[in-house]
């Protein structure tokens, strides 16, 4: 079930998807970096203007699925225009600056971006662009991530799968939204 609060600008119904707290697994696999399994968090959220805004949190994972150290962070904002075109300004943990540009498909909520513009500090590690590709399949957020370097030609480095986060006000308010009472039994599901 897709929610699209009442307060969500117009212009993002399209994205309301991606709207929430997500939470998975993945792999990453580079050249010249560990290849791990990672946990991440991410969070799209929206303030009533036209952009969602985006924020990953990523950890290398041992073994035992338990946090090692942080892997990666990213921060950004979303917007799509009337043709579908969706447009990602971001910025990382590594001192890389990116924008996105890409298209949301007609008939399934899934986003192909690529890389227009990269900017770098001088102490990032090397990177001239990427692609991603988003989808919402069977509830759950997947995603891929390819990317390149001056070495390095376009190639995938990290992918996930993430579930819906659900917290105790998300369960509140649809239990407030469900047509008439609950009987007993259903109460205790909600709580």
């Amino acid at each position: 079930m897709i929610e699209i609060p009442s307060d969500l600008h117009k212009n993002l119904v399209p994205l309301a998807f991606l709207l929430g707290n997500w939470a998975g697994a993945g792999v990453h696999d580079f050249p010249g970096a560990e290849k791990c399994n990672f946990g991440q968090e991410v969070t799209f959220t929206h303030d009533g203007r036209d952009f969602l805004e985006y924020h990953s949190s990523s950890w290398v994972l041992d073994e035992d699925g338990n946090k090692v150290r942080p892997l990666e962070s990213e921060h950004g904002f979303w917007r799509i225009d009337d043709e579908r075109r969706v447009e990602v300004t971001m910025t990382r943990d590594d001192g890389v600056v990116e924008i996105w540009y890409g298209l949301l498909a007609d008939k399934k909520p899934q986003i192909d971006l690529a890389t227009d513009a990269v900017a770098r500090t001088a102490g990032s590690p090397p990177y001239s662009g990427g692609k991603r590709l988003y989808g919402y399949v069977k509830s759950d957020l997947m995603w891929v991530g390819e990317k390149q370097t001056p070495d390095v030609p376009l190639r995938p480095y990290m992918s996930a799968q993430l579930k819906k986060v659900v917290t105790p006000e998300d369960v509140e308010r649809w239990a407030k939204a469900l047509p008439g009472d609950l009987p007993d039994d259903g109460i205790a599901f909600f709580k």
